[in-house]
């Protein structure tokens, strides 16, 4: 995409993080081996069609970064170093400054599996000169639950029904930014001033999300990664392989499909946990929605197609290299 850029904002180490990742920024901290938020990150942004990225970062991190200077992961990445600490407002300033495009922005310690081709267009789409990305609170302790002067339960942890900011901005090229603000906090300046003149849309998805701020969080996220591969299309997890049967948890992204492929030898039956889709064959096509059950026997070319965010549980013979793909939807290092 020539009229949009992504900008990733890395203003300095995380304090309650420097003891676990030796003082370096929240985009080198890996999610799980050879694999950092900024891989995840740029992956997302390639997966989505940004072929530019512009990571304005803190001193105490730009010199961490410098490996990652020039084509990454078939992306173009530059580091602007932040001499003085302006917060997340100057940088977006620089920002709008060095790229003269629409910019998609994001906060370097957020981790989560939005849709962000979709994300992207509903922006550009909307009349709005700016969007965020908001998701339901995960809550950080358990909720115990009462009634009248007794426990009647406790909920570990619960998805909570407020919203909150997740880290991801879209701003147009010709967004107006106030003049008094110059630097500071997006979320304590310029976006309280949008959202009082009606100026600030948002784009809600309530999909896997944690903001790495302590050692917690980090925690979490890497047990979410531990047999997790992201995909263009989203995500798949092992869960279980032994010598006679194998499950598998797979994430497609509304608008997504997976390459057109069959195996040798594997026979899958998957259940549709939620969402809907299709499952496109040679000469036929397997509609599905929650809790519909659909068996891919061996040799049986198939493109999975989601309509809108699916989640499947696939149970299968235990052949775990077998896929020979026919043909690939997006670059084959995303699939």
């Amino acid at each position: 995409m020539d009229d949009i850029k992504g900008v990733i904002l890395c203003g300095t180490s995380k304090k309650g993080l420097i003891s676990i990742t030796d003082g370096n920024p929240p985009l080198c901290i890996s999610l799980k081996d050879n694999y950092t938020i900024l891989d995840k990150q740029v992956f997302e942004f390639k997966c989505a069609g940004v072929e530019e990225i512009i990571i304005i970062a803190g001193s105490d991190c730009a010199s961490s970064l410098k490996n990652y200077i020039g084509k990454y992961e078939g992306i173009s990445i530059t580091i602007d170093e932040e001499k003085d600490s302006v917060g997340s407002v100057g940088a977006l300033l620089r920002g709008l400054n060095l790229a003269d495009t629409d910019l998609i922005v994001r906060n370097a310690d957020v981790v989560t599996d939005i849709n962000m081709k979709r994300f992207i267009a509903d922006s550009q789409q909307s009349t709005y000169p700016a969007t965020i990305y908001v998701t339901k609170l995960p809550s950080p302790y358990g909720i115990v639950e009462l009634q009248n002067d007794k426990v009647i339960g406790f909920q570990e942890k619960p998805i909570l029904q407020e919203h909150i900011n997740a880290g991801i901005y879209y701003f147009k090229r010709d967004v107006q930014i106030p003049k008094i603000y110059a630097k500071g906090k997006i979320e304590n300046t310029i976006f309280p001033e949008f959202a009082k003149r009606r100026m600030l849309g948002f784009y809600e998805e309530d999909v896997f999300w944690r903001a790495i701020k302590t050692a917690i969080d980090l925690e979490i996220v890497q047990k979410e990664y531990q047999d997790k591969t992201d995909k263009a299309w989203g995500y798949e997890k092992l869960l279980v392989h032994t010598d006679k049967y194998m499950t598998k948890e797979l994430f497609l992204r509304e608008g997504f499909q997976t390459s057109f492929h069959h195996h040798d030898e594997k026979d899958e039956t998957m259940y549709i946990q939620s969402g809907r889709g299709y499952v496109k064959l040679e000469d036929d096509t397997i509609y599905f929605s929650k809790n519909d059950r659909v068996r891919i026997k061996p040799k049986t070319p198939h493109s999975i197609v989601a309509l809108e965010n699916t989640v499947i549980f696939e149970v299968s013979t235990p052949f775990l290299n077998d896929t020979i793909r026919i043909n690939d939807f997006y670059p084959r290092d995303t699939e």
